[in-house]
């Protein structure tokens, strides 16, 4: 056992909050140019292995919520890794380098109260050299966040529809939607990613689709199973509210008739959010 260790169950009651919230925010705005300079700075030693080990320790603080958090930088940078898409600008060797500084910089976080001053701060320096400070308090989700947030909050709803006739109602509806409109709603899909990779938010695009994705295969909570016989009606569903929320996020820089094409089969069955005061 690890001495000094100190049991957190919560991420709510870990000393170290503040950090990791503020690393895991800015995943979704690790830009292409940051990359390099985090590969650049990140390197191995006797002393940093040691380092990492004890921050992934099995008893080291929710260590099971660092894996899921390594998994979900798999998946927003699964693209940069591949390096076949042609927009890309970096090398898919140096992207698996800096993907190496941010996973330090995840385990260093959340493993800070087990590690020494000084172990937590070479896990953190690559990190550190380009965030010195928190400056991202959530991902960025663009103008229409909130909308983003009221539909990502709605897919969990789905997943009790084996209990829930609320449930149950708006997915047997988003259904009916989903077979209409279908080639122009691809089209538009398209014209939305295209966006999202021109102003730099193709990573948040990721983040949204990897979190919609969650909320709709989580248990319910009545009976803690996941419903598996619509797993077609399920994708329908669940793509037709994650390119809906992808469009809220780039809506800024998208023509306005897209952006409803997308987004009007899901919002008009949602509760109606005041839209932001542009005066503001």
């Amino acid at each position: 056992m690890l001495k000094g260790r100190q049991v957190v169950t919560r991420l709510e009651d870990h000393p170290n909050l503040s950090e990791i919230l503020g690393v895991l925010a800015q995943l979704a705005h690790v830009s292409d140019a940051d990359l390099p300079r985090l590969a650049s700075g990140w390197c191995n030693s006797p002393a940093l292995a040691v380092a990492r080990d004890k921050a992934l320790d099995p008893e080291s603080p929710l260590v099971l919520e660092v894996l899921a958090a390594f998994d979900a930088v798999s998946a927003l940078f699964a693209e940069d890794l591949l390096g076949e898409a042609p927009y890309l600008t970096v090398e898919p060797a140096v992207a698996v380098r800096a993907l190496k500084a941010v996973r330090d910089a995840i385990a260093a976080a959340y493993a800070r109260p087990v590690l020494t001053r000084a172990e937590h701060a070479a896990l953190m320096r690559p990190w550190w050299s380009l965030y010195p400070r928190h400056t991202v308090g959530e991902p960025d989700l663009g103008a229409r966040a909130e909308q983003v947030k009221v539909l990502l909050a709605t897919l969990p709803l789905m997943a009790d529809r084996c209990h829930d006739a609320t449930g149950l109602a708006l997915f047997e509806a988003l259904v009916d939607r989903s077979f209409v409109a279908e080639s122009e709603r691809a089209e538009a899909v398209e014209s939305a990613f295209q966006a999202a990779v021109l102003t730099g938010r193709r990573r948040v695009w990721a983040l949204v689709r990897r979190s919609g994705a969650e909320g709709l295969s989580r248990a319910c909570v009545t009976c803690r199973s996941t419903v598996v016989h619509d797993a077609g009606e399920s994708r329908r569903v669940l793509d037709l509210c994650l390119d809906a929320a992808c469009a809220l996020l780039v809506s800024d820089a998208m023509p306005d008739s897209s952006t409803a094409l997308l987004t009007e089969p899901v919002t008009s069955l949602l509760p109606r959010q005041r839209e932001p005061d542009p005066s503001t």
